[in-house]
């Protein structure tokens, strides 16, 4: 049993106050009471609140977020509400507190099942860099990118929670001046700092989700990083979009903060020019103030704002069904790399470096255009709650594992 002495018990400043509540999976080490066992949490203070023995439903002791997704808004925002009167009311502290487990005690899992994952490419000034960088004499966007949030569907098996290993990825490349292509593992490994937007509640095939409903769809938001081979994925998006330089991993954060939890960071969004078409007209204000913090074997590299998106979480769900495409639970769908104006603000390494001619000096005096084996990785965000402090998205991480060897 943990003994809390304080009610809320939340230290002074902590990210994980009563504002946020982010949902999660986690499970206790054997031999502890419950063990391995696999249930919902929410995160509070530096402890996690075990939502099973609190509520009479049997879906917060489900292995995955994935039934309690499905219940919809009502049950979303009510669930929150009884959370937050528990976690308030002295009343409650005898019979909560033997429920708060110390989050450096339990093991965080992936929280939902993915079935479906779409990558957008919505910061204009990340598509604005890549269009410098690979057409310098040519106009950086493309002519489709200010009309409709560019995306393509991406592999839902292969998102993995934060701390899981990437392994490096193997594929065809063709080296600068070589005619043929050659195979082996990637030497141009990149990151993508990006937002991660998490379905509850489905769509019928058919039936385009509008603007306005944005809200009654996705619950809530994770971190993500689109780790990429760019040198494969160069060689490979001849005409087509982005396959094995995408899809060897994804790497979530283990905490699911509700879009309720984030409404004190939203912001009406970017000016767009042209208006965009009658599907993608905003309905409400669904930019969101995160910032983001990318930090390379310790040492950060950059500080992305989605402030500064161009195309909303809201318009990337109505583009993602407007021809009819369905969505269920546990779709997932990432915002593309943030970036923002300022060199500092770019969210990947390819903008970082610019492709590689600019490499970056590290605390320890290493140089990396690239990622290497041994790397590591951590992005997380921050932003501005309801009661006037600063809530976490938490963490995502991953570290560069050597590749495998192949048949």
């Amino acid at each position: 049993m943990n003994a809390v002495d304080r009610w809320p018990p939340v230290p002074d400043g902590s990210p994980f106050g009563v504002a946020n509540l982010p949902f999660g999976i986690f499970s206790q080490p054997e031999p502890a009471a419950r063990g391995g066992f696999r249930r919902i949490g929410v995160a509070v203070g530096d402890n996690v609140l075990d939502l099973s023995p609190l509520f009479g439903d049997d879906c917060f002791a489900a292995p995955t977020l994935d039934g309690f997704l499905a219940r919809g808004r009502r049950m979303w925002s009510g669930t929150r509400a009884r959370i937050t009167e528990l976690l308030t009311d002295p009343h409650y502290q005898g019979a909560v507190s033997p429920h708060l487990l110390p989050r450096s005690e339990v093991v965080l899992h992936l929280p939902f099942t993915v079935a479906d994952y779409v990558d957008f490419y919505c910061s204009l000034d990340h598509a604005s860099n890549v269009g410098r960088i690979f057409r310098p004499d040519a106009e950086p966007l493309l002519p489709n990118w200010r009309h409709l949030p560019v995306g393509y569907h991406g592999r839902a098996g292969t998102v993995v929670v934060s701390g899981t290993p990437v392994v490096r990825p193997s594929g065809q490349r063709r080296p600068p001046g070589a005619e043929t292509p050659m195979f082996g593992p990637s030497v141009r490994l990149d990151i993508e700092a990006e937002v991660g937007f998490v379905v509850g509640v489905g769509s019928p095939l058919g039936e385009p989700v509008p603007i306005e409903a944005f809200a009654d769809h996705v619950f809530g938001v994770v971190l993500l990083n689109d780790w990429s081979a760019r040198d494969i994925q160069a060689w490979e998006s001849q005409p087509l979009g982005p396959f094995l330089g995408k899809s060897f991993a994804t790497s979530i954060s283990p905490w699911v903060v509700p879009l309720e939890a984030l409404a004190a960071a939203r912001v009406k969004g970017r000016a767009q020019d042209p208006a965009p078409l009658p599907y993608l007209r905003r309905t409400e204000p669904w930019a969101l103030d995160l910032s983001i913090e990318v930090a390379l074997n310790g040492t950060v590299v950059s500080r992305p704002p989605f402030a500064t998106m161009y195309w909303t979480p809201d318009q990337m769900l109505a583009h993602l069904t407007v021809n009819g495409a369905s969505t269920r639970t546990g779709d997932l769908y990432g915002s593309g790399t943030v970036s923002g104006p300022d060199p500092s603000q770019r969210g990947s390494l390819i903008e970082l470096t610019w492709n590689g001619t600019e490499p970056l000096v590290l605390a320890d005096g290493s140089t990396r255009s690239f990622l290497e084996d041994g790397d590591t990785v951590t992005m997380s965000a921050t932003a501005p709650a309801a009661d006037g402090t600063r809530l976490t998205l938490g963490e995502v991480t991953g570290t560069i594992h050597p590749a495998r060897p192949t048949p």
